[in-house]
């Protein structure tokens, strides 16, 4: 044999022993991470499960898995957990005194080391693993030290991109099943209206995270990365009162513009005196309740379809999925024994609404079962205790996408000319949803005076729109479920022309100019359905649609131009 062949053998033989050396698992874990729209990620994550009072628990402020109760955590355990159809697993984490003095902030190695072996436990199933930031934000917990309310947010802000660092760069290989949250209900402690200067603290911690993560590349530079408002609390998420979205500058070239890789993290515990309160008081919950005194008096299934439906408005119609990282009721059948009837149906409505508004829910279980548990497993010997429940999450969120309803036409026009003025009308296909209001802006027209509906048919009087300013008025039809379509009523003075031209078509983006920034914008909306027109500029062929014929009309009057 002469000595080419003979290092070509050894090395074949090298690679083979260590090619068979490397398990299915380190495979996996170097695998590319793939690329995954919101619609994908969202459907592939299906029901999820918190591995609760685990690797959060802590004593006198050292995290241990057994502080509270619970026993050790073993891969049979979590094999159980998939079993059971649950597709992701949410790994709450403390690191506390775990974590060293400055400069460098070392988490302790064995910790990190067990948080990624039970990582692992669940990584190798092919489950989604999404692993946090959790006791460390609490004011009520000994050795806290991520508290938006401190005086010393430098150093709070240093150790805390330094612990990220260290975590990214643990798994920074691993693929898109890994999902890193930011931090868990973060607040000052007090309830009520976030204070403004700590709410920017929370999205300073949120940005941190992004940019820190991000720039530690590989796999992490396109890894979905999971932040929260103001305590998880969707309204104070939602709502006016200071969250910000980060930035994500670093993130991967590989991953298209229109896509975002940034998840939106809110908990689920309305009403509360259902849900949490450890008190035999309130022990039923929705429409089929028989006994009102034990009934919560709000908090029921319309509102909970409204708050989805305010995350769904606000995020996930720009390309943010929302993760309802926690949810679930307490057992309450030793004052109640249809407590778990009622707890069944709670999680399968919430369930239903996950999967209509494109939300990952994920339900808290503590590991206690009994009285005041969350818990659906006896996690000693991996024995199922709430079958019911169970079975009421795979169902809900086995449930059909959402309906959406639609309006005919999207574009209209109003001539303030007295002699020319008519009501703007449209037909709605509903869907088998409801007609909750139509909005100028933040303004609700007046049922009845602004706007009449007729079966199918909704009349826009012209009294209302004579009142409107000149140029496009966009009236939102709020709809019960799905996306609210939007009606583009360009209101012109026909008898001031031509000093009030009737529109400018080709005027896209509306900056009164028409030239091949137009074009680009109106191919994004054509092709893609992303991006703000003006619609009324751009019906160029003026047929109520917007469609590639008005892309190719665009493109003839730019060349002739």
């Amino acid at each position: 044999m002469s000595k080419i062949k003979s290092l070509k053998f050894s090395l074949l033989a090298i690679t083979f022993l260590f090619a068979t050396a490397i398990s299915s698992q380190s495979l996996a874990a170097f695998a590319a991470t793939a690329i995954t729209s919101t619609t994908q990620i969202v459907s592939s994550m299906g029901a999820g499960w918190n591995l609760g009072n685990q690797l959060e628990a802590s004593s006198n402020s050292t995290p241990n898995e057994t502080a509270w109760g619970n026993p050790i955590i073993t891969k049979a355990f979590i094999q159980k957990v998939k079993a059971s159809g649950f597709k992701t697993i949410r790994i709450p984490v403390s690191y506390l005194n775990k974590i060293g003095d400055a400069p460098n902030y070392t988490i302790d190695s064995a910790w990190l080391a067990r948080i990624k072996e039970v990582v692992d436990y669940a990584y190798s199933q092919d489950m989604y693993v999404i692993v946090n930031m959790h006791g460390d934000g609490y004011n009520s917990v000994n050795g806290s030290w991520l508290l938006c309310n401190s005086s010393d947010q430098t150093t709070i802000k240093a150790k805390y991109e330094k612990v990220w660092q260290q975590i990214a760069n643990t798994f920074v290989n691993y693929n898109e099943h890994l999902i890193f949250e930011s931090m868990n209900e973060e607040f000052d402690g007090t309830y009520g209206t976030p204070n403004t200067t700590y709410y920017s603290n929370l999205n300073a911690y949120n940005q941190i995270f992004v940019d820190t993560v991000r720039k530690t590349g590989g796999n992490n530079s396109a890894r979905w990365l999971l932040i929260p408002g103001w305590n998880t609390n969707i309204d104070y998420t939602v709502g006016n009162y200071g969250f910000v979205l980060p930035t994500d500058t670093y993130r991967s070239t590989t991953i298209p513009s229109s896509e975002k890789r940034i998840m939106i993290s809110a908990h689920y515990y309305s009403p509360w005196d259902f849900c949490g309160e450890e008190s035999g008081t309130i022990t039923q919950w929705g429409a089929t309740a028989t006994n009102t005194g034990k009934k919560s008096s709000w908090g029921q299934e319309d509102y909970l379809n409204s708050q989805f439906k305010s995350m769904y408005d606000k995020f996930v119609t720009q390309g943010y999925p929302v993760v309802i990282g926690e949810y679930g009721s307490v057992d309450k059948t030793n004052a109640d024994s249809t407590s778990n009837t009622y707890r069944a149906k709670f999680a399968k409505t919430l369930c239903i609404a996950a999967k209509q508004y494109s939300c990952v829910p994920v339900y808290w279980d503590n590991g206690y079962n009994g009285q005041y548990g969350f818990g659906l497993f006896n996690r000693s010997n991996g024995t199922i205790t709430q079958q019911g429940i169970i079975d009421a999450i795979m169902s809900g969120i086995g449930a059909g996408s959402i309906s959406n309803s639609t309006i005919t036409a999207t574009i209209g026009t109003f001539d303030k000319n007295t002699s020319s003025q008519a009501d703007v009308v449209v037909t709605m296909a509903l869907n088998g949803n409801t007609l909750n209001a139509v909005k100028n802006g933040t303004s609700e027209l007046v049922s009845g005076t602004d706007y009449t509906v007729l079966n199918n048919t909704i009349t826009i009087s012209k009294s209302y729109l004579v009142k409107q300013a000149l140029g496009s008025a966009s009236l939102t039809f709020d709809f019960s479920a799905g996306t609210d379509p939007v009606l583009a009523i360009n209101v012109i003075d026909s008898s001031k022309d031509p000093e009030n031209p009737v529109a400018l078509y080709g005027d896209v983006n509306n900056d009164g100019i028409v030239n091949v920034l137009d074009y680009t914008v109106l191919q994004k909306y054509v092709l893609e359905g992303t991006g703000n027109i003006n619609k009324v500029n751009a019906d160029i062929n003026k047929d109520t649609r917007i469609n590639t014929s008005d892309l190719f009309a665009l493109r003839k009057i730019i060349l002739e131009s």
